[in-house]
């Protein structure tokens, strides 16, 4: 796994060992850049299910202002600080050894412009932070919200629950499905 693109393109990425995260993969990853780089310099970011911390890295290598990481395994945590270290991010990254919950809590109010969602699958962690999210004043009327699931079907039916939001577009890439919401 490596940066893609940016102040830090082209560095190799330390992984987590095991089945605890399941990596975005490189051609998921390349096509979400491709949709959504033009929105990226000077965005807030949240990352919430940071994993290794490859997508948030990416969103910092590109420009964004400020990247919040979240994962609330402390396995994951170091990993991410290795990469963190290893990108020279520094500047813009902040790290949150937290529940997802607890974190979007931990930063409330804060204007938002970007979140990645990709929680273990076989969880309703995406309508929850969504609703969290809301809850706690995150989201300006432009966030985009991209939420990567194996359960499109299971998904939609939770997004129709949540007015505050709509589907702008969805891709499917393999097992992976990518929602982006505004």
């Amino acid at each position: 796994m490596r940066i893609i693109s940016g102040t830090a393109r082209g560095t190799k990425l330390y992984t987590l060992e095991g089945i605890e995260t399941r990596p975005t993969l490189d051609r998921v990853k390349e096509a979400l850049f491709n949709i959504i780089g033009f929105e990226i310099p000077e965005a807030t970011v949240l990352d919430l299910f940071a994993g290794s911390g490859a997508i948030g890295l990416e969103f910092a290598s590109r420009g964004a202002k400020k990247v919040y990481l979240c994962d609330k395994s402390k396995n994951a945590c170091e990993i991410i600080k290795k990469n963190i270290a290893k990108t020279h991010l520094e500047q813009k990254v902040e790290l949150y050894n937290l529940d997802f919950v607890e974190a979007i809590r931990k930063i409330a109010n804060q204007k938002i412009d970007m979140i990645y969602l990709d929680p273990p699958y076989k969880t309703d962690f995406i309508k929850i932070a969504i609703n969290e999210l809301i809850q706690n004043n995150l989201l300006n009327e432009e966030t985009l919200i991209m939420a990567e699931t194996d359960e499109k079907e299971k998904l939609l039916k939770q997004i129709e629950e949540i007015k505050e939001i709509k589907i702008i577009d969805k891709r499917k890439y393999g097992r992976a499905n990518i929602f982006f919401f505004i």
